[in-house]
């Protein structure tokens, strides 16, 4: 594993958001959603998401997420992804969404 430095850390604008729209995107390679998520001050963002195994579209809205916001958008077929959301990926390819476990302000930065 290649070690970090607290300053690589802080490079990563990673907040809290939450999921308002949830669509099957049948054009991915691999299974996934697209999802738009309201960042607060930041606006509502896309993005592209490999939650097929753990979640339906529909249990994913009001969902709150943590999203690195700063990577530079990817192409996935045909639909930018704009944020990345995290997830702890596990066996068999399912992946559950790591969530903040109080009610937090759309928006705010993790450190």
């Amino acid at each position: 594993m290649n070690e970090a430095t607290y300053e690589d850390f802080l490079k990563l604008d990673i907040r809290v958001g939450k999921i308002i729209k949830a669509d099957v995107f049948p054009e991915a390679r691999k299974p996934a959603y697209k999802l738009w998520i309201d960042l607060g001050e930041l606006g509502v963002k896309k993005s592209s998401a490999g939650l097929t195994k753990l979640y339906k579209p529909q249990d994913l809205i009001n969902q709150k997420i943590i999203a690195v916001t700063n990577f530079s958008p990817k192409q996935v077929a045909n639909f930018i992804s704009e944020v990345l959301v995290l997830g702890v990926v596990m066996d068999e390819g399912k992946v559950a969404l790591v969530q903040p476990n109080q009610e937090v302000p759309l928006g705010l930065r993790i450190f």
